[in-house]
């Protein structure tokens, strides 16, 4: 009898316990874009999502840098939420409830997962929103802010996935994304391309090329690394030659026949 009290009691704490963790992320979600518009400023949007993240930061300081790094593609999601809910303006659009939605499935249903699928979806979250909120904050700042942004965003989404794929020294490797999206970043800063959503009515939505060509390298490179380890000694480039072809080819339209200066920032 009092064991059945007891896998009651337990089962109720753990309902009420998941129901708090739910209501607090939703929370979250929520007021970290709505105090972003009302302030007319990122500063409380951003110390909100970092007092979210104390557990990251509530360790010996040895630890700490360690921390910081597993939790890169965390921050990026957080903080590009709330620089996005900041430069869209300090009036409620339809771009501040899909940050709002975004930030509530982040936290609720991709943030949580562990699985191999699971980081290679957070790395191109990761990549797009912060590569968005890269571009459209730099837009009128030098060359070399985007640029830094742009390397630390490569090198953290390369890093999330290969530190839970990768037995082997993934140093090089995350460096070199972080150098190529530092690259790209460059090329495109002086001819900031951004795609405009606003017919019927003004949305406020605004996509900048250079996040969706990040984001598709950075598809096309998880694609052709998973397949090499998948196949090992098997693996042949003409075998999965198909994503890569597409990935490039979607590329090759965007720069080639969606960059009219109309969309010029």
């Amino acid at each position: 009898m009092y064991m059945a009290d007891f896998v009651l009691a337990r089962k109720s704490r753990n309902l009420t316990a998941s129901a708090v963790h739910i209501f607090l992320n939703i929370l979250l979600g929520v007021l970290s874009v709505l105090i972003t518009v009302f302030s007319s400023s990122p500063v409380l949007g951003i110390l909100l999502v970092l007092i979210s993240k104390w557990r990251v930061f509530a360790v010996r300081s040895r630890y700490l840098w360690l921390n910081i790094k597993s939790n890169l593609v965390d921050f990026i999601v957080g903080l590009s939420v709330v620089l996005l809910s900041f430069y869209a303006g300090n009036t409620l659009m339809p771009v501040h409830f899909v940050l709002i939605a975004l930030s509530i499935v982040w936290l609720l249903f991709i943030k949580p997962l562990s699985s191999e699928n699971a980081t290679f979806v957070q790395s191109l979250c990761a990549v797009f929103l912060g590569i968005s909120a890269t571009t459209i904050m730099t837009a009128n700042t030098e060359a070399i802010f985007a640029v830094l942004l742009a390397f630390l965003i490569g090198y953290a989404a390369s890093r999330h996935v290969l530190s839970q794929t990768s037995s082997k020294d993934y140093t090089l490797t995350t460096l070199i994304s972080g150098l190529v999206f530092a690259e790209v970043t460059w090329l495109c800063h002086s001819w900031a391309i951004i795609y405009e959503f606003s017919v019927p009515i003004e949305t406020g939505i605004r996509i900048p090329q250079a996040a969706i060509i990040l984001t598709i390298f950075t598809f096309l490179f998880n694609y052709t690394r998973q397949a090499m380890i998948r196949l090992q000694d098997d693996f042949r480039f003409k075998d999965n030659i198909g994503p890569m072809l597409f990935g490039a080819g979607l590329i090759a339209i965007l720069v080639l026949w969606f960059s009219n200066p109309m969309f010029n920032i």
